[in-house]
């Protein structure tokens, strides 16, 4: 239904106001990479994210998703997306995504983050492989945003960049389909949908203050996935390891802004020759 019209546009006060909800969770993850550890259940996670969350007045938004009540998704090694926080015990070696978002001021932010619980050292070469070749193809989809552009060149950029890291090191990562990208504003997951790879549709014409979610998740294995009884968590059907980055964006005339990212996305943005357009 998007094919021959254009993204909606916030105004750039309103792109003023998702900027802080976008750094809070930002934020937010920041602090839960740096506190998990061996040892750590999913639960207790997320019980530091709801309260850092609250503490700087906001809400966590998945909590307003009809039928969840966590602050975070936890996805562990074979998890690709939406797995719940619980009693699962992280140990060092797994392959750790988060998943988290945040209503401040009714406006919202949404990123995703996957690592390796110990560091990188206490991971697999393939896992260390799957978690950068996934932010990278994040980055990729996020610079393929500018005015004017066609929406779902970020589909083509993240595959591009997928298949070419392959054909370098002599693997091929599944693309994950059946989750997408996403516009993000007063709600948490707005129109329209941002494919994760390429389709043969262009897309709406991107305009100046545009918001999306980008992202990708990739997979050491086949693409497949199904949903657990718990009717929330997505897995691979072979067992092989996922991960998922994501970040909420800002395009403006000027540029991009990251809103999720810390530093607004110069440094990376920068070194990939994408313009920087910081909202202040």
């Amino acid at each position: 239904m998007f094919g021959r019209r254009q993204t909606p546009a916030k105004s750039a006060e309103e792109l003023v106001l998702m900027r802080a909800a976008g750094l809070l969770v930002g934020r937010t993850l920041e602090l839960l990479q740096r506190e998990v550890r061996d040892g750590m259940t999913t639960l207790q996670l997320d019980t530091l994210a709801e309260t850092f969350i609250r503490d700087h007045g906001a809400v966590p938004n998945f909590q307003l998703v009809p039928g969840y009540r966590h602050t975070l998704c936890t996805s562990v090694n074979e998890e690709v997306v939406h797995g719940i926080p619980g009693e699962r015990v992280l140990r060092d070696g797994d392959l750790l995504s988060v998943d988290c978002g945040a209503q401040l001021a009714d406006w919202n932010g949404d990123a995703a983050v996957s690592l390796v619980v110990g560091g990188p050292q206490a991971g697999t070469d393939a896992d260390r492989t799957l978690v950068e070749v996934t932010e990278q193809a994040l980055w990729a989809g996020i610079t393929a945003l500018a005015v004017g552009e066609r929406l779902y060149a970020v589909g083509d950029a993240v595959q591009e960049l997928v298949e070419e890291r392959g054909a370098r090191d002599g693997h091929e990562l599944g693309i994950v389909e059946e989750y997408v990208g996403h516009g993000i504003g007063r709600t948490m997951h707005e129109d329209p949908q941002i494919p994760n790879y390429a389709v043969r549709d262009k897309g709406p014409l991107v305009r100046a203050g545009f918001t999306g979610a980008v992202e990708p998740m990739l997979t050491w294995g086949s693409a497949e996935t199904r949903v657990l009884a718990d009717d929330w968590t997505v897995v691979t059907t072979d067992g092989s390891r996922a991960a998922h980055w994501e970040h909420s964006v800002a395009v403006t005339e000027a540029g991009l802004t990251v809103l999720t990212a810390l530093d607004g996305g110069q440094a990376r943005l920068t070194a990939l020759g994408a313009p920087y357009a910081p909202l202040d």
